[in-house]
């Protein structure tokens, strides 16, 4: 279990705060908030207007933003109210919990793991009801709800009325329009579908109080009435709105992946692999031209992730001031795609590669990266030190995945020894080079771009003295990948805020 203070301030860091929506519950609002502050820092609470003692009991409580006014305008209007400031105070996610007490503040840690898991996506507490003695219409009311929402986007979900939820705020659309009161929720739901915002059901636990105890503020014709009106409109939109919508995010997303596809194949295999090979077989091969081979795969490299771009990313980087690409390193990165080698090579055209024969016989570009001097890594370090020895007094930097092989998820997976060997046996510093996105791009073993931007970090050199202080290889090999989990993790909660 993540620690209470540790998960506090990992909520904070992505973004994340709690938004408590609440009328007339002076019986639960009080246990509510302080169960849902020992969470979760960051506590928002909404009084939509109400008559009983909900106001001065909030009023005690000085951790929590409180918004409130004088007339009771519905649970949408309230949502509105605590989304608006929840953006204000810089938030780019919202965990909604309610007021009555049918929540448990203690299932926050599933949302945030949730998020981590599944970052721009609205998570829904998919109630566990087992045993729970509800009314037939509170029953009825979410499996008419449940339909609704499939007949409107196509999509299953077992519980479209829990209000535990985790909003990504920033990107919810047409949030102005939103009705007032229990309907909006849904709504949101439909809404965020249509926008292509994925919606994923998390299991969490409910409390329903006995029957005499429970304070329900629904009204079931005035209601029924309004969530039938509302399906209606829904309905019709989901005919000229919503299916056009989907449709249209359907195409685009095979259209890029067919147009990246074809402006791949066509400059690797009829423009640049062709070239490369007349310039190689063009007079002797000597190290200007060498040289120049190098410098035609950094030019691609820009003109793919900088001046061109791959259709639905954005590519930017930092680097630290004190890194020079004219001195040799071992280069060390977090491996998670192909395109990895594309977004490092912008940085120089000194650069090595070792990689796996797969992409050292690539019929695409393996003619191009063998004349550059980039090697198998099947061959063994032993057999390949004397070549990378005479690479670095040429000037050049060799780079190296120390996990060996693509993350399937991005998580950043065991390192191996050899990058430590290397250094130690070249006597150059290591220069780390921490990815975020191109597993988001392309993960492994799919063939369909998705949307994510893509983001690199080059921190200082890591001199040979300072390894040695660390311990043996193994303990090398230890230590950075605990480094490369904890930036890995800065980064992601950075970016995710507004993906």
């Amino acid at each position: 279990m993540i620690e209470k203070e540790y998960q506090k301030n990992l909520l904070h860091d992505r973004g994340i705060c709690v938004v408590i929506p609440t009328y007339n519950n002076a019986g639960t609002i009080g246990s509510v908030v302080n169960k849902a502050l020992v969470e979760c820092n960051d506590i928002i609470v909404v009084n939509d207007g109400s008559t009983d003692e909900t106001s001065s009991i909030l009023r005690s409580i000085p951790q929590i933003a409180l918004v409130e006014y004088d007339k009771n305008r519905g649970k949408g209007y309230a949502l509105k109210k605590g989304f608006a400031k929840a953006l204000q105070m810089g938030f780019s996610y919202a965990i909604t919990i309610d007021g009555d007490g049918q929540h448990y503040p203690e299932d926050i840690p599933l949302f945030l793991q949730a998020n981590q898991e599944h970052p721009g996506s609205l998570i829904i507490g998919n109630r566990n009801l087992t045993g729970v003695e509800r009314s037939k219409g509170s029953s009825f009311a979410n499996k008419f709800s449940n339909f609704w929402f499939f007949i409107q986007t196509g999509k299953n979900l077992s519980d479209t009325q829990t209000g535990y939820r985790l909003y990504p705020i920033k990107k919810l659309p047409l949030l102005s329009l939103l009705t007032s009161r229990y309907e909006a929720e849904l709504e949101l739901l439909v809404f965020s579908s249509w926008h292509g915002i994925k919606i994923h059901p998390i299991p969490i636990e409910v409390y329903y109080p006995p029957k005499e105890e429970r304070v329900s503020h629904f009204r079931p014709v005035k209601d029924f009435a309004r969530i039938s009106i509302l399906n209606m409109v829904l309905c019709f939109l989901a005919v000229v709105y919503g299916l056009p919508l989907r449709i249209w995010r359907f195409l685009c997303k095979y259209i890029r992946t067919i147009y990246s596809l074809l402006f791949f194949i066509f400059f690797s295999l009829f423009l640049v692999t062709p070239l490369c090979w007349l310039y190689v077989h063009w007079g002797a091969m000597t190290e200007k031209k060498k040289f120049r081979i190098h410098q035609l795969i950094q030019w691609l490299s820009k003109f793919v992730m900088i001046k061109h771009g791959i259709p639905g990313t954005t590519f930017k980087y930092q680097v630290a001031k004190d890194v020079s690409f004219d001195n040799p390193h071992i280069i060390i990165c977090n491996h998670q795609s192909h395109l990895d080698l594309v977004c490092q090579l912008v940085f120089s055209p000194k650069m090595i590669f070792l990689t796996n024969d797969w992409v050292w016989n690539n019929p695409f570009y393996g003619f191009m990266i063998r004349h550059a001097e980039y090697y198998p890594v099947a061959d063994g370090i032993e057999a390949l030190l004397p070549k990378l020895r005479s690479l670095v007094e040429r000037g050049y930097s060799i780079a190296v995945f120390p996990e060996g092989t693509r993350s399937k998820d991005c998580r950043i997976g065991r390192f191996h020894q050899g990058a430590f060997y290397l250094a130690e046996q070249l006597g150059i510093p290591i220069l780390p080079m921490c990815l975020y996105g191109p597993g988001k791009v392309l993960p492994k073993k799919t063939y369909s771009l998705n949307k994510s931007p893509i983001y690199i970090q080059v921190d200082s050199p890591i001199s040979l003295q300072t390894l040695k202080e660390i311990g043996d290889y193994k303990a090398q090999a230890s230590w950075m990948r605990k480094r490369y989990i904890q930036e890995y993790q800065d980064i992601t909660n950075k970016i995710e805020q507004d993906v």
